[in-house]
C-alpha cells in the first residue's frame, strides 16, 4: 500500500500537463510559445515595451505630403526600392516613373542612400543630416505634432525635400494598453521616430512612458535596463527581442524578428500580448495548485498506508484502496489542468 500510494504519478504530471494544456489554449488565442521558460518568465513581467511602427500601428503608412522639388518622390522611391522598412513601401506606392538606383546602402536607425541618375540621394531621419533648411523644419514640426513620420531627402549632401507619411494605430492597440494596465503591467513605447510623432501616438493610446528618437543600439540598452518583455516586428527590433527577458514578435513582422522572439503573436494583434500574460499567469498558478495537491497527497497518505493510525484505532489502507487513491490523485491533476481551456484572452 505504501509503495502504491507513494507512486509519483501526480507529481510527474503536475507540470507538463499544465504546460501542454496552457500552450494549447494560448495557440487558440493566437499566441505561440516557442520556449517553455518564456511561459514562466512572462508570468512575472511588470513592464512591457512596444515598438511603434508595425506593432502598435498598422505598419502600412501612406504618403500624406511631399515638400520640395518634383524629383524628390521618384528619386527617394528609387533608393527605397532596396529597403524593407514600412516607410519605404509607402514611398514606393506613392511614386511613379521611378528611376533605377545603384550602390544601395542601408544605415540602420538612420536611413538609406544610393546613386540615382548620377547623384547621391540620401533618404532618412533628421539625425542622418548635418543641416536641414528652416522651411522644411517648420513643415516637419507641424507634421510631427499630428503623429506623422518624416523622411528627409538629400541630393549630394544637401537636404532639399521632405516626405510626410501617416500610419494609423491598430484597432486593438489602446485596448491592449488598457488590458495590460489592468493586469498591473506598465507599458512603454520605444521608437526611432521623432519625439513629437511618437508622443502623439502614445498619448492617444494611453502610454505615458515614451522613449523616442532611439537608434537600434539604444533600443537594446533601454530594453536591457527596463527588464520585462519587449514587443517588436522589424529587423531593427531583433537585437532587443533577443536581449529582453521575454521577446514577443509580431507574426506579421519580418522573419528575423520572428526568429529572435520567444513568443510569437500569430495574428499580429497587440491585444494578444494581454492574452499571453493571462495564460502564462494562469499556467503558473495551475502548476502550483497541482504540485501542492500532489505533494500534500503523498505527505498525508503515505504515513496512513504505513499504519500510523492503526494503534489509535485508525484505518489500515489496503493496496486496492491505495491504487484507487493514487489514480484519483492523477485524475485530479489532469482535471485541474484542463481548467486552463477556459482561460479567456
Amino acid at each position: 500500500a505504501v509503495l502504491i500510494i507513494a507512486c509519483p504519478c501526480a507529481m510527474g504530471l503536475a507540470v507538463p500537463v499544465s504546460i501542454l494544456v496552457g500552450t494549447g489554449r494560448a495557440a487558440e488565442l493566437g499566441v505561440l510559445f516557442r520556449r517553455g521558460d518564456a511561459l514562466q518568465a512572462l508570468a512575472g513581467v511588470k513592464t512591457v515595451g512596444f515598438d511603434k511602427t508595425g506593432t502598435l500601428t498598422e505598419g502600412r503608412p501612406q504618403v500624406a505630403a511631399v515638400h520640395g522639388p518634383d524629383w524628390v518622390l521618384p528619386m527617394a522611391a528609387a533608393v527605397e526600392r532596396g529597403s524593407e522598412h514600412p516607410l519605404a513601401a509607402a514611398v514606393l506606392a506613392a511614386a511613379t516613373d521611378v528611376p533605377e538606383a545603384t550602390g544601395f546602402k542601408a544605415r540602420p536607425g538612420y536611413g538609406a542612400e544610393a546613386i540615382v541618375q548620377g547623384a547621391r540621394i540620401e533618404v532618412g531621419a533628421a539625425r542622418m543630416f548635418a543641416a536641414i533648411p528652416p522651411a522644411l523644419e517648420a513643415k516637419a514640426v507641424e507634421a510631427a505634432a499630428q503623429g506623422q513620420s518624416l523622411l528627409y531627402v538629400a541630393r549630394d549632401g544637401t537636404v532639399e525635400g521632405l516626405i510626410v507619411a501617416s500610419d494609423q494605430p491598430k484597432p486593438g492597440a489602446a485596448e491592449a494598453v488598457a488590458g495590460l494596465a489592468a493586469l498591473g503591467v506598465e507599458v512603454a513605447m520605444i521608437s526611432g521616430d521623432t519625439p513629437a510623432a511618437a508622443g502623439t501616438v502614445a498619448s492617444g493610446l494611453g502610454i505615458s512612458r515614451v522613449h523616442a528618437g532611439i537608434l537600434p543600439e539604444g533600443k537594446l540598452d533601454i530594453v536591457r535596463g527596463m527588464g520585462g518583455a519587449f514587443v517588436g516586428d522589424g529587423i531593427n527590433d531583433a537585437p532587443a527581442l533577443a536581449a529582453a527577458e521575454v521577446g514577443i514578435a509580431m507574426g506579421t513582422g519580418t522573419d528575423v524578428a520572428i526568429e529572435a522572439g520567444e513568443v510569437v503573436l500569430m495574428r499580429g494583434d497587440p491585444r494578444a500580448v494581454v492574452s499571453a500574460v493571462k495564460v502564462s499567469r494562469a499556467v503558473m498558478r495551475n502548476i502550483r495548485q497541482n504540485l501542492i495537491w500532489a505533494f500534500g497527497y503523498n505527505v498525508a497518505l503515505v504515513p496512513v498506508a504505513a499504519g500510523v493510525l492503526v494503534p489509535f484505532g485508525g484505518p489500515q489502507v489496503s493496496p486496492m484502496l491505495g491504487a484507487g487513491a493514487m489514480a484519483l490523485s492523477s485524475v485530479f491533476v489532469l482535471l485541474n489542468a484542463l481548467r486552463l481551456k477556459g482561460v479567456r484572452g
